[in-house]
Parts: C-alpha cells; sequence; structure tokens
C-alpha cells in the first residue's frame, strides 16, 4: 500500500508491503507497536526503536506526533486520498499570501527568496532541518516577498516568522 507522508511541509511517498517499509528508495523492516490503554507506540524501523506519542489531529490521516518532547505535525493518508485532497485545495480560492512562519524546530539550511522576489504558490522558499530530514517551506500563494527574517544556520522554534510576502 502506499501512502503519501506530509511532515512539516515535506512530501515524502511511502512504501508497506508486509513489515517493509520503503522511503526514497531506502527499505527496512518497520512495525509499529501500541502500548496498550495510552497514545505511546514503539515504532522499530530495522534495528532501531523509537518511542512516540501519536495524538489524531482534527481530519482523517492528521497526527501530531511527539518524539523526544518534540512536537511535528503529519499528515499521512493513501494515494486516492492525497489526489483528492489536491484537487479539492487547488479549486479553493487562496486568500492571499501568508506570511512563512516554521512549522516545528528546526535549523535553516538555504533560503530560496530575497526581497522584492516574486513567488508562486507551492514554490518553495525555505529548506529548514528537522529530525534529521531537510524540509522545504512552500508559499501558500502568490506574492512578493517583503522580507526574510532569517539567515543559513539559524535555528528556530515553532511559530518563528521566516519570511514575510505582500
Amino acid at each position: 500500500m502506499k501512502y503519501i507522508v506530509d511532515i512539516n511541509g515535506a512530501r515524502r511517498d511511502v512504501h508497506i508491503d508486509g513489515d517493509t517499509a520503503t522511503m526514497l528508495d531506502l527499505a527496512d523492516s518497520a512495525t509499529l507497536t501500541p502500548a496498550d490503554g495510552t497514545p505511546i507506540r514503539m515504532l522499530r524501523i530495522g534495528d532501531r526503536v523509537v518511542r512516540i506519542v501519536a495524538q489524531r489531529g482534527e481530519s482523517r490521516g492528521s497526527y501530531v506526533i511527539d518524539i523526544d518532547g518534540h512536537k511535528y505535525p503529519v499528515d499521512a493518508v493513501d494515494e486516492r486520498t492525497r489526489a483528492i485532497r489536491d484537487m479539492t485545495a487547488k479549486s479553493a480560492a487562496a486568500s492571499g499570501p501568508a506570511p512563512l512562519k516554521a512549522p516545528m524546530p528546526g535549523l535553516i539550511v538555504r533560503i530560496h527568496v530575497a526581497p522584492g522576489d516574486r513567488v508562486e504558490a507551492g514554490q518553495g522558499l525555505v529548506v529548514m532541518e528537522a529530525m534529521k530530514m531537510e524540509n522545504e517551506l512552500r508559499a501558500t500563494a502568490p506574492g512578493t516577498v517583503k522580507s526574510v527574517k532569517i539567515t543559513p544556520g539559524t535555528a528556530v522554534e515553532k511559530g518563528t516568522l521566516l519570511v514575510e510576502l505582500e
């Protein structure tokens, strides 16, 4: 089964076949074991075991995952559901450019825009590293970059203003 997983704006395809999970052409055994009566899960990928706390979000496939005290928004749905959501999002009218804020704590790796740059919806603005993964943060609507509030190498907290658009 193929799932489309969005973690902090980064989209990954995850293929599950029995007890094998494949992501980014890397395959390994994977199991998720619940601790009865609690939101705690033990995630085993190969030889590595991670204790996570998963809380359901507002919509189907939406979760907030807590790993070692850091919370990460995750959206994990099958291919069909993702395609329907993407088509619905394209038909919804954008209300205007929103400021780009850090969706989780992390380290700014690269900045793709400068003040005065014109950006389109879906265009990558900033690359942020979190959970040992690089995540490209994208514009939600077209606009012009008003200001860039961070520099590469900056550690940011969740909610930090990264790029102002107008």
